[in-house]
């Protein structure tokens, strides 16, 4: 196992050219946030706003309308559940689509993620995460022929691999992502990043962030990079690297880091680490 360190920002964060413009830098299009979980799917848009994609669409419960304006005027809201929104062309048209932050596991939820899923490309990025992770170790669901990404924890990979938490060795993950054909970020106080292309750590990372949010801002953020930075590896660890590297200075004078501290800081961040 290949440990992550600061390197992997200035490989892949891009100082942008003079003549980009917003679709240079990727659609995204996050899906989740059902009447009761609206927050996590406000901080995974934010953290993909906030990390630089292009243009943002979250395809929500209709109401978390108001917060998401009030929050995030960059984003656009679409109502998931409305006939005249556009849907299959909000999830054909982006780069990147995130599904699971507050999606819920109800009827709704897996009938919108089997959906979701029929429409998905080959040429697309999936990041799924949260509740479609749990959903899809329920019930049957086949995944689209995309690049996928999982963004689980512990008890959630267990429930989609059937390993147990005190089984799951590099060999064994590794293993599981073999027949995902997927990308598998595997959070943890060190979390590990199992790609076609070898395994690798996060180093970082601080018991600040044990809080509500942090896995919804992450997934927003493998969102953002990913549909901005052409390697998805790199874009994957720098975005998993990004997170815990930004936790660990604000750690620094706080008891608790939360989320949306994190997503503040991402543009001077980025900033920050920035290279040809």
């Amino acid at each position: 196992m290949k440990r992550l360190d600061q390197s992997i920002l200035t490989n892949t964060i891009r100082i942008r050219p003079d003549d980009s413009y917003k679709g240079t830098y990727g659609r995204v299009t996050l899906v989740g946030g059902n009447q009761n979980f609206g927050g996590a799917i406000i901080m995974a848009s934010e953290a993909t706003v906030y990390s630089g994609a292009g243009l943002v669409t979250t395809l929500t419960h209709p109401d978390n309308s108001a917060a998401l304006h009030a929050r995030l005027p960059e984003a656009m809201f679409a109502d998931v559940f409305m006939e005249s929104t556009p849907f299959d062309s909000l999830i054909q048209s982006a780069d990147v689509v995130v599904i699971g932050p507050g999606l819920g596991e109800g009827p709704e939820s897996v009938n919108l993620l089997r959906n979701v899923f029929h429409l998905i490309t080959p040429d697309q990025t999936v990041v799924i995460d949260g509740s479609a992770i749990t959903i899809l170790a329920t019930h049957s669901v086949a995944l689209p022929d995309a690049r996928l990404i999982f963004t689980p924890h512990q008890m959630e990979w267990q429930r989609l691999s059937g390993i147990k938490i005190t089984d799951q060795t590099e060999a064994a993950n590794q293993a599981v992502r073999d027949q995902l054909n997927a990308t598998v970020v595997l959070k943890s106080h060190r979390t590990e990043i199992y790609t076609a292309n070898g395994i690798y750590q996060n180093p970082l990372g601080t018991p600040a962030q044990a809080t509500g949010g942090m896995g919804d801002t992450l997934a927003g953020m493998i969102g953002g990079f990913t549909a901005q930075f052409a390697n998805t590896d790199n874009a994957v660890m720098a975005a998993v690297y990004a997170h815990s590297a930004i936790a660990e200075l604000l750690a620094q004078n706080q008891y608790v880091v939360l989320p949306t501290q994190i997503i503040r800081q991402l543009p001077q961040f980025m900033h920050q680490h920035q290279a040809n």
